[in-house]
């Protein structure tokens, strides 16, 4: 019967499911994100904390996309398990909050409680953090269902207990030379009308379209699917971050790493443009090769800048196909990308970004 169901529905939902598919539209982007902000300043219910910090000493993580799946061959999760549990290790051993910000869990092809059940490793070292309240959890597009009590206290409740809040956002709130900053983290899916429509096009996603989808097994095209959406999509957050004042933005979703506004390729032409200005001749050649290879992964992207507010930030994923995976830390007065990946088959942490944080607070528009 589910193969003639099949048969019969998957080329008319996939149709209507690309029709309405991910692309970013910066009007929706900007008042998505602009509400949301306001939300969590006038305190509206589940839209998030407020948590106060002091610049050169709050120590903080945002991981976010794991995707945790049910291991089997779409689990993207599974690969990058290792270096997540090292991770995690480590940053509650040094003390940090861990800010999960979307998509933890990939509820677009599987059901709650096998993913619960798949992944009881993952989710206790996460656990660890909440019983110190070092945890804070953001709904993304692809665990949508956690932002409604039923889903959530069905599975979350029973194996977290009722200590845990899932929220759209945060805002890290901190002072730096007499002027007040904020850095709202959330999962970076405001503006896509699928996931973050009106109340009622929301709850059709998470409570009806996506257990027809898993039943169907009907994938739909995500913003991480095409780097063109993905450079679209992290132009147009950055956009609204820079016209903010004195806030950094900080997003997953797109699945794509920036650091203070700039993307991966954007990072090397502008070392490439240092190296040129200080006539490093034996350093270029290296970071064209580097430029070369990158660019074939970035394939789409319309813009490259070396010249950009700071103000937008983005963690990348837990679920890279190599099993890498990058964060961005704020610890102690500094705030970095990082990646950790494996060597010798065991987890390493590499700082692949890193500069002061007061230097920029001090570079955001005023």
């Amino acid at each position: 019967m589910r193969r003639i169901f099949q048969w019969l529905l998957r080329k008319p939902l996939t149709w209507l499911a690309n029709h309405f598919s991910s692309s970013p539209n910066q009007k929706a982007v900007f008042a998505s994100l602009s509400k949301l902000l306001k939300d969590i300043h006038t305190g509206k219910d589940n839209a998030g904390p407020i948590v106060p910090f002091i610049w050169n000493e709050g120590k903080f993580v945002i991981v976010s996309d794991q995707h945790k799946g049910i291991r089997d061959g779409a689990d993207d999760f599974r690969n990058a398990e290792k270096n997540y549990l090292a991770a995690l290790d480590f940053y509650y051993q040094k003390g940090f909050t861990l800010i999960n910000n979307g998509d933890a869990e990939e509820l677009w092809e599987n059901t709650p409680s096998k993913v619960m059940e798949s992944n009881h490793a993952a989710l206790s070292a996460e656990l660890q953090f909440l019983l110190q309240d070092r945890y804070y959890r953001i709904y993304g597009n692809h665990d949508l269902e956690w932002k409604y009590d039923i889903q959530r206290n069905s599975f979350l409740t029973p194996f977290f207990g009722d200590k845990l809040k899932i929220v759209e956002g945060v805002i890290l709130q901190t002072q730096f030379e007499d002027q007040q900053y904020e850095i709202l983290i959330s999962h970076g899916h405001q503006g896509d009308q699928k996931s973050d429509g009106n109340p009622f096009s929301t709850w059709v996603v998470a409570a009806l379209w996506t257990p027809v989808q898993r039943f169907l097994d009907i994938s739909i095209n995500t913003t991480s699917d095409s780097f063109e959406l993905i450079d679209k999509h992290n132009i147009m957050m950055y956009e609204w971050s820079a016209s903010q004042k004195n806030l950094i933005f900080i997003s997953g979703h797109t699945h794509k790493p920036v650091f203070a506004s700039l993307d991966h390729i954007d990072q090397i032409q502008k070392q490439i443009e240092k190296a040129q200005r200080e006539n490093n001749i034996a350093a270029i050649p290296a970071l064209a090769q580097a430029l070369r290879e990158r660019k074939v992964e970035y394939s789409g992207k319309g813009l490259i800048r070396t010249k950009a507010q700071p103000s937008y930030f983005n963690s990348g994923c837990c679920c890279f196909s190599d099993g890498d995976m990058t964060t961005i830390e704020i610890d102690s007065g500094r705030i970095r990308l990082v990646k950790w990946q494996y060597e010798n088959q065991q987890p390493v942490r590499k700082v692949l970004e890193e500069s002061e944080l007061g230097y920029v607070l001090g570079s955001l528009k005023v």
